[in-house]
C-alpha cells in the first residue's frame, strides 16, 4: 500500500539509513526526459585470469556503459507524476491504470525493493527457494515499515507464483518482469486480475526497471533524484579508489560455482564506480558462467566478494585450491550478503553493494 500522506522515497546516501545525504544540486533528471531517452548498452570483453590482469573499467572513459541507465525506448506514460488514468507501454504490452495504486503486488523481490525506495510498499510478494518473504536488508533499511512489512502475504515462489494467491491479495497493480519462463502465460493471468506492468528483470536492467515500475505508480521525478544521486556517489567513491584496483565477484550455490561478469547486478555496481575487473570476469554477454573448482583461480582479484547460498562460508574456503588465491593470500576477501549481492536487484540492494565495497576497499 501506499501509505497516506505518502512518505518520500528514501534518499539515496552512501551513508546508513537516518543520516542526511549532502545536496547534489542540478543533478535530477527531468521526468519527461527519461521517458523519451534510449537505453544507453555496451559490448566487448577481453577474457583472461589473474588478479592483476584488469579489463578497463566499463564506467571509465576507455570502456562502455552496459547497464542502461534511462527508461527504456518506447516505454512508460509520457504523462506527469500524479496523473491518472495513465496508460503505460511495458514489455508485455500496454496497461491503463485507473488510479494511484494502493494495493500492489510484486512477483519479484528486486520490485519490493524499487517500490519500498520510492515510499510504497507492496501488500504482496513472492520469494526465492528457502529465502525470507522480506529479505532482512529491507527489513533492516526500512524500519519505518516494519508493521506493513510484517502484514504482507506470500503469493508464492518467484519463479511460479501462485496466481489465486494474487487474486486474494485484491491488487490494484501487479508488477512482473518478463525473464522468467511462461512470462507471455504468466502476464495474461495476472492481467486478467487487475492491471499488471512488466519489466525486464534481470541484474542488467535494475536501473530501467526502477524507472518504468516509478512511471506506474507515477513517481518518475523521485526515482530519477535517487539514481542521480546514487550514480554521483558511486563516481566519487570510485574516484578514491587507486587506479588498477581489481574487484571479482563469486558465488557458491547447491552444485555450482560461478564468476559474474559487468552485466551482473554486482558488476554493474562496480561499472557505476568505475571499478576495474579481473580479465577473467570482464564478459557482457552473460551475467554470469559456471566454473569447475579447479577454475577457481578465475574468481581472483584484487578484492573477492564471496556470495555462499545459506552462509555457511566453508563451501568456499573449504575448496582445495582457495589457499592459492592470491586474494586469500592477501586478507582481501570479503564474505557478503548473499541477498544483496546475488538474489536481489534493486536499488536498496545497489547501495547496500556500494557501501560493502567502499567498506572493504577504505
Amino acid at each position: 500500500m501506499i501509505p497516506s500522506p505518502p512518505r518520500a522515497a528514501r534518499p539515496a546516501s552512501r551513508r546508513r539509513a537516518g543520516r542526511a545525504r549532502r545536496p547534489l544540486g542540478g543533478l535530477a533528471l527531468a521526468a519527461a526526459a527519461l521517458v523519451s531517452l534510449a537505453a544507453c548498452s555496451g559490448a566487448g570483453a577481453a577474457s583472461g585470469s589473474g588478479p592483476d590482469a584488469a579489463a578497463a573499467p566499463a564506467g571509465s572513459p576507455d570502456g562502455a556503459y552496459t547497464t542502461p541507465r534511462t527508461m527504456p525506448a518506447g516505454k512508460g506514460s509520457g504523462q506527469p507524476d500524479g496523473v491518472f488514468p495513465r496508460t503505460v507501454a511495458h514489455f508485455a504490452g500496454s496497461t491503463t491504470i485507473p488510479a494511484a495504486p494502493t494495493r500492489v503486488v510484486v512477483i519479484s523481490t528486486g520490485q519490493a525493493d524499487a517500490l519500498l525506495t520510492l515510499g510504497v510498499v507492496p501488500v504482496a510478494s513472492t520469494a526465492a527457494d528457502g529465502a525470507d518473504l522480506v529479505p532482512a536488508y529491507l527489513s533492516k533499511a526500512f524500519p519505518e515499515d516494519a508493521a506493513a512489512l510484517g502484514a504482507m502475504t506470500s503469493v508464492g515462489n518467484r519463479i511460479a507464483p501462485d496466481v489465486e494467491s494474487v487474486a486474494a491479495a485484491k491488487p490494484d497493480l501487479i508488477l512482473m518482469n518478463t525473464a522468467g519462463k511462461d512470462a507471455a502465460s504468466l502476464y495474461a493471468s495476472l492481467s486478467a486480475i487487475a492491471p499488471t506492468v512488466a519489466t525486464q528483470g534481470t541484474g542488467l536492467h535494475w536501473k530501467e526497471d526502477m524507472l518504468l515500475l516509478a512511471d506506474a505508480v507515477g513517481r518518475t521525478a523521485q526515482a530519477a533524484d535517487w539514481l542521480d544521486s546514487y550514480q554521483s556517489d558511486a563516481a566519487a567513491y570510485g574516484a578514491t579508489v587507486p587506479d588498477g584496483t581489481t574487484v571479482s565477484f563469486v558465488r557458491s550455490s547447491a552444485d555450482r560455482l560461478r564468476v559474474f561478469g559487468v552485466a551482473s547486478f554486482a558488476g554493474s555496481v562496480a561499472e557505476d564506480a568505475a571499478l576495474a575487473r579481473p580479465e577473467s570476469q570482464g564478459f557482457t554477454d552473460e551475467t554470469s558462467q559456471d566454473i569447475s573448482e579447479e577454475q577457481l583461480d578465475l574468481a581472483d582479484g584484487g578484492h573477492v566478494f564471496a556470495g555462499v547460498q545459506g552462509g555457511d562460508d566453508t563451501a568456499l574456503t573449504g575448496l582445495p585450491l582457495w589457499p592459492t588465491l592470491q586474494a586469500v593470500s592477501d586478507d582481501a576477501v570479503t564474505f557478503v550478503d548473499d541477498d544483496v549481492f546475488y538474489l536481489n536487484t534493486g536499488p536498496t540492494a545497489a547501495r547496500a553493494v556500494l557501501d560493502a565495497m567502499e567498506a572493504a576497499l577504505s
